[in-house]
């Protein structure tokens, strides 16, 4: 997949997004290594602990289908910043690619990119 289309994916995710609390929908699209994609919106509920990010959605999906290695994530939201990964989504990120490429875009689809290990320099890892 062409970074064009993966980040054309995170924004098709927006319209996805459950959101009456916040009103600020969140689509992700995550490229595995073998190039396979997964989506994701964000998910909110009433009770905000069983709340979930878009970038938590598209790695749960791929995880609960055996992929476990990413290669990039492309975030995606309706402001004229860039939507950067929450903390407990890097922290998750890190659990699998700790050196993934993160793709942060806003409205018009303009992007920053960073390594993960830039937006959480000193992650939680298991010892090896």
């Amino acid at each position: 997949m062409t970074r064009e289309n993966l980040k054309a994916s995170a924004l098709a995710m927006l319209d996805m997004a459950y959101c009456p609390y916040s009103h600020f929908p969140v689509g992700a699209a995550l490229e595995c290594e073998d190039g396979t994609v997964y989506t994701g919106c964000n998910i909110e509920n009433g009770a905000y602990s069983a709340c979930i990010c878009a970038e938590r959605t598209a790695i749960v999906k791929a995880v609960s289908e055996g992929k476990r290695r990413f290669r990039r994530i492309a975030v995606a939201a309706r402001t004229k910043e860039y939507c950067v990964p929450c903390g407990e989504c890097r922290q998750v990120m890190n659990e699998f690619s700790p050196n993934m490429e993160v793709i942060c875009m806003n409205e018009a689809g303009e992007d920053m990119t960073l390594p993960l290990s830039a937006l959480l320099p000193h992650g939680f890892n298991l010892p090896e």
